[in-house]
């Protein structure tokens, strides 16, 4: 059942997708995004970054129909033929550009869609896929400083009756993967994660100096996957209070060595049960990781 954030306003998350084979499953990670959906009142909308629009722009898309997109390579046809057939709420275009500006912001009438890094959580966090999808680009042009101002000033959307939800993976080296540690993380692997879980439990905002981390290069190796906490982070830290707000772990772990599946929620601390399970979803080995776009 749907409960009201603690603060009134919609909550918010960062969720860990891990590879795209978790939309087939369920474990440990997609029950934890199940009981995440479950959790928070119905939303007008849910706003989406993803890791895997990282494009030289920051845009929205705004059609009525968004497209699933398939973009990863070597996976199983069953994978390549999951719809999530999702309306799309071009007006929100408007609201958004509205509520960050003067920062520009593209609409997106044609190019884009819902990627495997919205989707692949979506199929299990709201499985009707009758709730409007919009997805907002990471500008790989950009540096932390604006990803994370950018977040802040998403806020009023929450004001709104808009999800929004952060995808990618705090750790995300797939040329490091290891198919002998399926539920495990490397010592600098954990040693990042563990940084980055102090920072947003404590001061959210600070996770944009993890660029100075020792382990940064090896946790961080490109910035995609990493930049959609920072729009979490930069809500929470447009919140004001955190500790009344709520930023809590919705789930930790790691899977082959060199990815952590930590996800993370603001406004509804508390009230998400905690889940068990299996780890991650196995990776098909027809490919090498850095190869699947995973």
């Amino acid at each position: 059942m749907s409960v009201t954030s603690s603060t009134g306003t919609m909550p918010a998350a960062f969720l860990g997708h891990g590879n795209p084979m978790n939309a087939l499953e369920q474990n440990r990670y997609t029950e934890a995004w199940r009981a995440f959906g479950q959790s928070v009142p119905k939303p007008r909308a849910i706003l989406v970054i993803s890791a895997h629009w990282y494009i030289g722009a920051t845009a929205v898309t705004a059609m009525p129909k968004p497209r699933t997109i398939h973009d990863f390579y070597g996976f199983p046809q069953s994978l390549f033929d999951i719809n999530y057939p999702a309306p799309g709420l071009p007006e929100l275009a408007d609201e958004i550009s509205e509520v960050v500006h003067p920062t520009w912001v593209g609409a997106d009438v044609d190019a884009w869609g819902i990627d495997h890094g919205t989707w692949s959580v979506l199929l299990h966090a709201f499985p009707q896929a009758d709730v409007p999808v919009v997805q907002l680009s990471i500008n790989a042009e950009k540096d932390f400083d604006y990803h994370l101002a950018l977040g802040a000033k998403l806020a009023p959307l929450r004001e709104r009756g808009v999800l929004i939800v952060g995808s990618g993976n705090i750790v995300h080296n797939l040329g490091g993967m290891d198919w002998s540690h399926p539920d495990d993380g490397f010592d600098w692997a954990q040693r990042f994660d563990e940084d980055a879980k102090a920072r947003m439990l404590d001061d959210p905002t600070e996770v944009a100096r993890l660029d100075g981390h020792g382990d940064f290069r090896s946790a961080v190796p490109t910035p995609d996957h990493f930049l959609p906490l920072l729009y979490l982070a930069g809500l929470a830290g447009a919140a004001g209070d955190v500790a009344a707000e709520g930023v809590d772990v919705l789930i930790d772990g790691y899977a082959y060595g060199s990815l952590s599946m930590t996800a993370y929620t603001l406004g509804l601390a508390g009230q998400v049960a905690a889940t068990g399970g299996a780890g991650a979803a196995a990776m098909p080995t027809t490919m090498p990781p850095d190869g699947s776009n995973t």
